[in-house]
């Protein structure tokens, strides 16, 4: 996996001062992306633990709330394969951090279980993570009013909430 960025005191991504890494790859290639050089699996720089450690290092300092990730597309089956030792270290050192990622993928329909994006990752992540934007980027639906997303489609989903009803509850940031 590799890396094109790593935001630190970011807030345009999440809620809080967060540290918001970009992962490179995707295969959805949205219209209207606002960083189509993400698209290609080689862009950027290689992860690895030193990159890693930084990340868990820079995370320490109190006055971040939690760690956004997003791209490229984090859920591509590569990219998760490796974020969740990240999410996984995050969980175990540092739980009063929140994590939030970015996905164009959807949750009912990717993400689930038999859905085209679904590895034997991905139930651990989305079980690790507290909130979900979810849906690809429409640029007709492009609304610079909203928080957090960038077009009309797409959900913030509290994924605790959603855990325990069982069925998609938005995060109160959505509306």
């Amino acid at each position: 996996m590799n890396v094109g960025e790593i935001i630190l005191a970011d807030c345009a991504n999440g809620s809080g001062i967060r540290v918001s890494v970009f992962v490179s790859g995707c295969t959805n290639r949205c219209p209207g992306c606002f960083q189509p050089e993400t698209w290609d699996f080689d862009y950027g720089k290689p992860y690895d633990e030193a990159m890693e450690q930084r990340i868990i290092d820079e995370l320490k300092k109190p006055y971040y709330r939690g760690l956004t990730l997003l791209g490229g597309e984090p859920f591509e089956p590569s990219n998760q394969r490796e974020l969740v030792k990240l999410i996984r270290r995050v969980r175990k050192e540092l739980p009063a951090k929140d994590i939030w990622m970015y996905t164009g993928f959807t949750y009912e329909d990717e993400l689930a279980p038999g859905g085209t994006k679904h590895t034997e990752v991905t139930d651990e992540i989305l079980k690790s993570i507290d909130v979900l934007v979810d849906g690809r980027f429409v640029l007709e639906k492009k609304n610079l009013a909203l928080r957090f997303r960038g077009s009309e489609n797409q959900r913030i989903i509290d994924m605790k909430k959603t855990r325990a009803a069982g069925k998609v509850m938005l995060h109160p940031l959505h509306h």
